[in-house]
């Protein structure tokens, strides 16, 4: 299901059998409502890479002495998000069975279902952490219930009333919004809140997504559906450290950078970034 990778994600070449994380990238944008251009997410992170150091100052690590396996894009059916989602299953299921951490690269935030599927089915009591500026709750979207504006609706229906957690919120209609009230936790606009509910996970297993638009569109306006009032990096980077450090995190996701709105390339460097300081702080963790 991966094709046959050319360049990894900077330093992440260690052997799939020794890797305590494996890498792959799920180019998917099927569903995207707005603007799209995520598929093209998870080449532009690994090309891009290299110019960022391994090393991390704020975690006084180096990406180098993490055990990650880069395996590249996984060959997902451009015209069906059902296929697309089967695919990232597969794979997802075939990591964790190995024993391994998944860390998908989006595509489009519908991508995390596929892997959340297999998380689920892995990890009974799962729960789910969640970066955005969108609730993406909706039943369905004009009719389709697969859709990047309804991935953790379609979640709940795996893991249930309280085991979602959304950091960042700022955008969604009424019907989101009072929906959620009743069967998610909602931390709205900004990343407070973390180590209380980190304490309260203690133990339990938990998937990690990234919707790289919960930042400010100053900080990342390469993405499909920018949301003013975002949070700013450090904020982020500090968050996704505490998350990674502090949960048991069983697989992960950063989604719905689209680099071609942003022709500096910042937005790039900025998902880069995040996604070295993520891996950074999970390899720390399991050290």
């Amino acid at each position: 299901m991966s094709n046959m990778q050319i360049n990894a994600y900077m330093a992440c070449d260690t052997p799939y059998e020794k890797a305590d994380t494996v890498l792959f990238g799920a180019p998917f944008d099927g569903t995207t409502s707005f603007r799209p251009g995520t598929r093209f997410g998870p080449e532009y992170i690994r090309r891009e890479s290299f110019g960022l150091e391994t090393y991390s100052p704020y975690l006084r690590a180096d990406l180098t002495d993490m055990r990650v396996c880069d395996i590249g894009d996984l060959e997902l059916a451009p015209g069906s998000a059902e296929a697309a989602l089967g695919g990232i299953y597969e794979k997802t299921l075939s990591v964790l069975g190995d024993g391994k951490r998944p860390f998908m690269l989006g595509g489009e935030h519908l991508v995390t279902l596929g892997a959340v599927r297999a998380a689920a089915e892995m990890f009974p009591k799962l729960h789910i952490i969640h970066f955005d500026a969108h609730a993406d709750l909706r039943d369905d979207y004009l009719g389709v219930k697969l859709s990047h504006a309804c991935v953790l609706r379609r979640c709940h229906e795996l893991v249930g009333d309280g085991r979602i957690h959304q950091f960042g919120i700022r955008s969604g209609d009424r019907g989101e919004f009072e929906w959620g009230e009743k069967h998610v936790r909602t931390h709205p606009f900004d990343l407070k809140g973390l180590p209380a509910l980190l304490t309260e996970l203690k133990g339990l297993p938990v998937y990690f997504t990234v919707d790289l638009d919960v930042l400010d569109p100053s900080v990342f306006p390469g993405t499909g559906t920018p949301e003013p009032g975002g949070v700013t990096f450090d904020e982020l980077r500090r968050a996704v450290t505490e998350v990674c450090t502090g949960a048991d995190v069983v697989a992960c996701d950063v989604n719905e950078l689209s680099p071609h709105y942003d022709a500096s390339g910042a937005s790039t460097a900025v998902a880069c970034k995040t996604v070295r300081e993520m891996l950074i702080a999970l390899g720390t963790k399991g050290a």
